[in-house]
């Protein structure tokens, strides 16, 4: 969990058959709603699709980068973009955000069928998160499974928006959700030190507002659940 980091840059090296299945077979023991493991995996190893994924995952990431670079936060449901359709439009895409589906060994597009999705958010008004929860546990297996094996990846989201084409380019049904889009190979480096916020940035005791959650002069538990000085 501490090393497993986003790769984008690979060797070119072949991730077999027999590790990817692997990899997948211990994925496959995440949790999900309901246990009802309503998500999908297609492997894609035809470099042809790969190429047709990144671009379907271009206008995605020009959105992204051109709202980055007037400081907003891209593509948030809260604050709507202030962009320009024409200046997205004109956007160059860094390598970095496309270049991973082209040089990738393998492509998994995960999809979970929302069919079997237990959605309670579905009426609050705002955009659903709750689903997640059915298919991006498993998402997180396979990165730190290709881990383990010394192969690495990352989750991108770039060719969502245009689900209908990439549903229409690997024939997945209307009822299944495109949730990500996995390039895995041997990584050119493995990075072993990832920088993350502290606990004390991230949680709180008690309330949203409450005080950072912390070890400073908090009493120590003994086995019996007593509390030391």
């Amino acid at each position: 969990m501490r090393t497993t980091f986003a790769a984008r840059e690979f060797t070119g090296e072949p991730l077999p058959d027999s590790t990817l299945y692997r990899i997948l077979d211990n994925a496959r023991f995440a949790p999900s709603g309901g246990n009802r493991q309503a998500a999908r995996i297609i492997v894609v190893r035809d470099r042809l699709t790969h190429d047709r994924l990144a671009e379907l995952s271009v206008p995605g990431a020009q959105r992204y980068v051109a709202q980055l670079g007037i400081g907003e936060a891209p593509w948030n449901p809260v604050r709507p973009s202030g962009v320009p359709a024409s200046d997205v439009e004109i956007t160059e895409v860094p390598d970095t955000l496309i270049a991973p589906l082209r040089r990738a060994s393998v492509v998994l597009v995960v999809c979970l069928d929302l069919r079997y999705v237990a959605a309670t958010d579905q009426d609050l008004g705002r955009v659903g998160v709750v689903s997640g929860a059915s298919v991006y546990p498993l998402v997180w297996n396979i990165l730190l499974a290709a881990r383990s094996e010394g192969y690495g990846g990352n989750l991108s989201t770039m060719a969502v928006p245009q689900e209908p084409q990439v549903q229409k380019l690997l024939g997945i049904p209307d009822f299944c959700a495109v949730a990500a889009v996995l390039a895995l190979g041997r990584p050119m480096r493995q990075i072993t030190r990832l920088h993350r916020k502290t606990v004390a940035e991230i949680a709180t005791r008690e309330r949203f507002d409450g005080p950072s959650f912390t070890l400073d002069d908090q009493p120590h538990s003994t086995p019996d659940g007593s509390a030391n000085p």
